[in-house]
């Protein structure tokens, strides 16, 4: 029987791996490859390793924890968890039934595209979510931003620490005229109309088209398209989830437990808000540390 079995075994788990593998705790990580930042060419603001592809990054932390006989990385799909506190079971893909006190669920979550010609194609490259990931190497430049409710008027105010050139596009919302007012206080232009397709031009330039008006050129294009777990184990397991304006995410305590006793969750599965390779890896660190200190007797 493992102590730990890690489920998703990007920045979170690994993070979550090292820290238990340290405390020679007996781990298995099973993780499918498909990072949700593999469509960036770029990571940015992970100490240390700013500006290096992430699966890079990956690839190395991965070398590094094969140093420490405790760890197990296996590339497989969770298709099943069942059990409780020191006894839960895991089956995966492959057919392989594992053992565990403790599971990490650090699966992440899945950007749902809109149905928007150009959109699936630009994402992670011309069309971004984050700017503390990709503002930097913009800066001073013509960002776009497609507003997708009211949080998008907090971005409009984030994103002037970076341009004074910022478009937005209503992309068919109703924005309220205080709002548009407050737009127009701040030098921010609101283009009305759907957007019907994004051209990509250059590494981050996008056009963008509308039913209504001519098209929109911009250096850089925010969006923050909907999104949901990669899994839907926490679904079988019962687990108390939050409503956020993006989709559902995990509710974990301030030690990164969930609702369930000895199940434990880090990274974007349970904060797509602030979606950072760090924030990632300081939550999987403390999944893991916590995880090991539930276990000493």
């Amino acid at each position: 029987m493992d102590d730990v079995i890690i489920i998703g075994g990007s920045f979170a788990g690994l993070a979550a791996a090292l820290q238990l593998g340290r405390a020679r705790r007996k781990v298995t990580v099973l993780d499918t490859g498909l990072p949700r930042n593999r469509f960036a060419g770029r990571s940015h603001g992970l100490l240390g390793h700013d500006h290096k592809p992430p699966l890079d990054i990956l690839a190395e932390a991965r070398r590094q924890l094969a140093r420490y006989p405790a760890i197990r990385l296996v590339n497989a799909r969770a298709d099943g968890v069942s059990g409780g506190l020191d006894d839960f079971s895991v089956l995966t893909g492959d057919g392989e039934s594992l053992e565990a006190r403790r599971l990490i669920l650090s699966y992440g979550i899945t950007d749902q595209m809109p149905d928007v010609p150009g959109f699936a194609e630009g994402w992670g490259t011309s069309i971004v979510p984050c700017p503390y990931c990709d503002g930097f190497e913009v800066a001073g430049q013509h960002w776009g931003l497609v507003w997708s409710g009211p949080q998008s008027l907090n971005q409009v105010r984030l994103f002037h620490d970076w341009t004074d050139r910022l478009t937005v596009f209503s992309d068919g919302h109703d924005i309220p005229p205080d709002i548009r007012a407050d737009l127009e206080r701040r030098n921010t232009p609101l283009v009305d109309g759907r957007i019907t397709e994004i051209a990509r031009h250059g590494g981050h330039g996008a056009t963008v088209k509308l039913n209504t008006g001519p098209d929109v050129a911009v250096d850089i294009l925010f969006a923050h398209p909907r999104n949901k777990p990669s899994a839907s184990l926490h679904e079988s397991l019962g687990l108390a989830t939050l409503d956020t304006p993006l989709g559902i995410v995990l509710k974990v305590d301030e030690r990164r437990e969930t609702s369930m006793p000895g199940i434990y969750a880090a990274g974007d599965l349970t904060n797509p808000l602030i979606p950072s390779v760090t924030t990632a890896s300081w939550q999987g660190a403390m999944a893991g540390i916590f995880a090991q200190q539930s276990m000493l007797t």
